[in-house]
């Protein structure tokens, strides 16, 4: 009995002292850049580095929000990001929904060509969009950007929801069509419902995945009002000098939406992520 409660307790220290050790490797960087956008410029380069501003100043945000125009980015990030996580998850849905309960020719290869598809490094793809979108009228604009993204999202949306329904039972469909419900109604009204766990994991890996990217906004968009957050952070980076406390503070201003989303969606997040986890 002593020996099994002195296990449990050493046990406790190592579960503990992991989580600590992981909570330091994650909150440091953090509290770090918290600390420098919080500092002057001057100080930012000050040897040795102080982890307490000595005299703290939001001149870094309000720099950031009003002189680089950060609102414009965060509204374009916010609305291109929300359209391509919507869109890619109900047509990744549809797809998926497709892919589990019909059987048709061809099958196997079109969704092997889904996966192939994520394996293309996206450089290789920048250029024929931007003719595509270009001789469409479509480059410098959020549809042109929401298109781009999609094709990025889309394949990876299907694959999720391809998972997540497959764990539905079909006898819940057969139930919705003896009922009287079209192929679209048990769709609308059973799968996505029963489903939404896995439609939360998969919406919130496309706006990531939208709103983190910087190689497709380069490219694809030339003038400031189309600039994104991810590219308006990068722009405070020049070739001879980098402004840390407004690097800083956008990265902490464009991390915020994405901690918000977690904090809000986690209990959905976390059903979905672990929906495959135990085997029926």
């Amino acid at each position: 009995m002593i020996q099994g409660s002195q296990r449990q307790i050493f046990q406790n220290i190592q579960n503990y002292g992991f989580l600590t050790l992981a909570s330091i490797f994650v909150l440091v960087p953090f509290i770090w850049m918290l600390s420098t956008s919080l500092k002057t410029e001057a100080e930012a380069f000050r040897i040795p580095p102080t982890w307490i501003p000595i005299k703290p100043t939001l001149y870094a945000y309000i720099y950031m929000w009003v002189k680089k125009n950060f609102g414009i980015y965060f509204l374009n990030s916010t609305v291109i990001s929300l359209a391509t996580a919507a869109l890619s998850t109900f047509f990744g849905a549809l797809a998926g929904y497709g892919f589990s309960r019909f059987i048709f020719k061809g099958r196997k290869f079109l969704i092997g060509f889904f996966l192939a598809t994520q394996m293309l490094p996206g450089v290789l793809l920048v250029g024929p969009y931007f003719k595509i979108l270009s001789k469409f009228g479509l480059y410098d604009t959020r549809t042109g950007l929401v298109i781009a993204f999609l094709t990025i999202c889309l394949p990876f949306a299907t694959w999720m929801m391809k998972g997540f329904i497959d764990r539905i039972p079909d006898d819940l469909d057969q139930a919705a069509l003896v009922d009287g419900c079209s192929r679209f109604g048990v769709f609308f009204r059973i799968i996505l419902p029963v489903s939404a766990p896995g439609m939360v994991a998969t919406i919130i890996f496309a706006f990531l995945l939208a709103w983190g990217d910087l190689l497709w906004v380069l490219c694809l968009t030339s003038t400031e009002s189309m600039i994104t957050v991810t590219l308006g952070i990068a722009r405070t980076v020049g070739e001879f000098r980098i402004i840390w406390p407004m690097l800083m503070a956008g990265a902490l201003l464009g991390g915020m939406p994405a901690i918000v989303l977690y904090l809000l969606l986690q209990r959905l997040l976390v059903q979905g992520l672990t929906a495959g986890a135990v085997k029926e």
